[in-house]
């Protein structure tokens, strides 16, 4: 039930350490069969898309800026169909452009709905990735991402622990978007007061989320990718190869679990 989804990374955690495409074969090698591009490696598709296929990699999602998603969606489409993708995420609004009122956001929420259709007509998915600022309450108490997510046309990938920074349960948001979660950002939170210099981020598994039980309600929601991520790792690698054996603990107690019913 877990294992047949791919062992996914963004490649965002990356940054830090160029050239990205250069880890590409050691994360082949520990396992990953999957990775997660951002706008920054999408100067070459066709060599993007060759180096992946060098390391036997895909790349089922990516993520894309919101002004290329409305400006010239015809080049996004045409990005995500030579990577090979299906589903396109747009992962943040600027701060000097996002939304204050509940106006603007719901006008926001029709944007994206309108991307959404297009790249639907197109044969794409398409998510919007959370930070912790679409679960903090607005002046009338409604959260920007009910807004958001208002049409059911736009999917989540959701960031778990950007809403756990927000002081929200994931829990009821994987459950409450049943079918509607694309995909789940798989990171971690340091204990208060740790890992001050990777901006209290933590290896997966390594920190305070509950990823065994929160990796059993995303798959129970519907999420076809569950992708390691951190936002400012001091070691790649030893990031990269702490979270997939993280990520293959919690799939495998997936895997045990009727078993141990059974008994």
């Amino acid at each position: 039930m877990a294992l047949d989804r791919p062992f996914s990374i963004q490649l965002h955690s990356a940054r830090l350490f160029p050239p990205v495409t250069d880890h590409l074969p050691h994360l082949a090698a520990l396992g990953y069969t999957n990775v997660e591009p951002t706008d920054l490696l999408y100067d070459d598709p066709a060599a993007l898309r060759e180096t992946l296929d060098e390391s036997d990699l895909t790349a089922l999602s990516g993520h894309f800026p919101l002004r290329l998603l409305e400006g010239d969606p015809d080049a996004a489409c045409r990005i995500a169909e030579m990577l090979g993708m299906r589903l396109v995420v747009c992962p943040f609004v600027p701060v000097e452009t996002r939304p204050a009122v509940t106006d603007e956001w719901r006008r926001f929420g029709d944007r994206l709905a309108a991307i959404a259709r297009l790249l639907r007509s197109r044969g794409f998915d398409f998510a919007w990735h959370n930070h912790d600022y679409e679960f903090r309450p607005l002046q009338d108490g409604s959260l920007p991402i009910q807004h958001i997510a208002a049409d059911p046309a736009v999917h989540l990938e959701l960031d778990v622990a950007w809403v756990a920074l927000a002081g929200v349960d994931p829990q009821p948001w994987l459950e409450g978007y049943s079918g509607r979660i694309a995909a789940v950002h798989v990171k971690d939170i340091a204990p208060r007061g740790s890992r001050s210099g990777e901006d209290g981020w933590a290896d997966v598994g390594t920190g305070i989320v509950p990823w065994p039980k929160l990796w059993k309600t995303a798959v129970a929601a519907g999420a076809s990718l569950l992708i390691a991520e951190h936002d400012n790792p001091s070691d790649f690698d030893r990031f990269a190869r702490r979270s997939i054996d993280a990520m293959r603990t919690f799939a495998g107690m997936m895997e045990a679990e009727p078993a141990s019913a059974a008994r």
